[in-house]
């Protein structure tokens, strides 16, 4: 098995040479085997023991074990105990789901502030089959077959190859110690049940199951980079970037026969699940939505646009006194004297600035705001209405910027002048208003 392990690291995990290694070492048979294995081939590694206080004075007896072990091998030991009851009801998590969030997060903190390179975690080959089999009975795409990742940012699995089995002897020969945990004799749990009872019933109709699910995985993980490979060309020809936002072209999208495919390769990784409601928006209404925990997938006539979550916050409001000649927060505008009005656009406005009342104020649209707008004869209109002529989506009336005089509304930004300001027979002075 070391021979295995050190051929294994040289073609798959060579950084792993020269890096300060922190072993995430619970006392269980996987743990204890890693680090004999790293400690025989002579790594530079800490261990890092996390007690949950699910199991009573068990748990302690794990981190009394860990204490002692280290101490006589003389390695460096990072210890930490953690209520994982209360942070499971305060953040309405399953248990072992909050212990996982609870140890990744201290991992990568000690990562930061004790300067070492990677993680190193004991799943092994027994581990990707029950993963595998959990993820087959709830239902899953291909990326949930693939089990579980050698590697994951500074996460690595270096004994990810090795069967329970092969773990077991290596330990039986080198008169490993280890700690049992009593909750893996309980089938409490789902993935106990499959371990005490599927898993074996597995290994008996096949003795050679655990080869063909190690060739079943290969083959799936280069199905899988064809899928990414194909994904990243189609989104090149459906998709466009706008700032944080991302744009389908519905048109060339429904042109492909499997767009719900890459609609699931393009749209997963950002947290939505509601898949058949993402397909349905395809066909459905402008203006139909669908969230993910912080993101967004918006049907805008002819496309999808996919933006993060605008987090709630104060009502912005910026002023501008009159000897301000640039701003450049919240959005770029500079103000000028001119002689005359050429060059006026969507961006550029002029006024007659003796009807300003100062300070000019500048901040978002609300519901119910309403102008005069330029070129209609002093008669008013909501800018909900406005926007609605426009064709703006939804995004872009979240981002669209009002500059008010006192209570009346200047310019619509980038959209549309107000007819009060504008430029007359008796304008003296002449003020240039642009948008950058």
């Amino acid at each position: 098995m070391l021979d295995k392990l050190k051929k294994h690291i040289s073609q798959n995990f060579p950084f792993l040479e020269k890096s300060k290694l922190l072993m995430a070492t619970s006392g269980g048979i996987d743990s204890m085997v890693m680090v004999h294995l790293f400690r025989e081939l002579h790594y530079s590694i800490a261990l890092a023991h996390c007690n949950f206080q699910l199991r009573g004075l068990e748990s302690f007896g794990d981190q009394n074990f860990i204490q002692e072990y280290a101490n006589e091998n003389e390695i460096p030991l990072f210890l930490t105990q953690f209520d994982t009851e209360t942070f499971a009801q305060d953040y309405k998590l399953s248990t072992q789901i909050a212990a996982r969030e609870l140890r990744y997060n201290w991992f990568y903190e000690l990562l930061e502030t004790e300067n070492y390179d990677y993680i190193l975690t004991a799943h092994h080959a027994d581990d990707t089959i029950e993963t595998f089999l959990i993820n087959l009975s709830r239902g899953t795409g291909l990326e949930g077959l693939l089990g579980i990742p050698a590697q994951n940012d500074k996460i690595v699995r270096p004994i990810l190859p090795f069967t329970r089995a092969e773990i077991l002897v290596y330990a039986k020969e080198n008169n490993i110690q280890w700690r049992e945990d009593s909750s893996n004799a309980s089938d409490k749990y789902l993935r106990n049940k499959i371990r005490h009872h599927l898993v074996p019933l597995l290994k008996e109709l096949n003795p050679q199951f655990m080869e063909s699910f190690q060739k079943t995985q290969s083959h799936l993980k280069e199905s899988q980079e064809l899928v990414e490979d194909a994904a990243i060309m189609v989104y090149q020809q459906v998709a466009r970037e706008e700032g944080e936002t991302i744009v389908f072209d519905l048109n060339q999208l429904l042109r492909l026969p499997n767009y719900r495919s890459y609609l699931y390769q393009w749209l997963h990784e950002f947290g939505f699940t509601a898949w058949e409601d993402i397909y349905a928006l395809v066909e459905s209404q402008s203006g139909k939505q669908v969230y993910a925990p912080n993101y967004r997938l918006l049907k805008d006539r002819e496309v999808l646009m996919l933006s993060p979550i605008l987090q709630e916050k104060e009502v912005e409001v910026y002023f501008i006194e009159k000897n301000v000649r640039e701003v450049n927060f919240p959005l770029n505008l500079t103000f000028s004297r001119a002689d005359d009005i050429s060059g006026a656009s969507n961006s550029i406005i002029f006024v007659d600035q003796d009807k300003l009342v100062y300070p000019l104020i500048l901040k978002r649209w609300e519901e119910g705001d309403s102008f005069q707008p330029f070129g209609m004869n002093g008669k008013s209109k909501k800018l909900s209405k406005l926007f609605k002529d426009e064709k703006l989506s939804l995004l872009e009336k979240e981002n669209c910027w009002v500059l008010w005089s006192a209570d009346q509304i200047v310019w619509v930004l980038g959209i549309r002048q107000d007819e009060r300001f504008k430029i007359d027979n008796s304008t003296k002075n002449i003020l240039k208003i642009a948008l950058q």
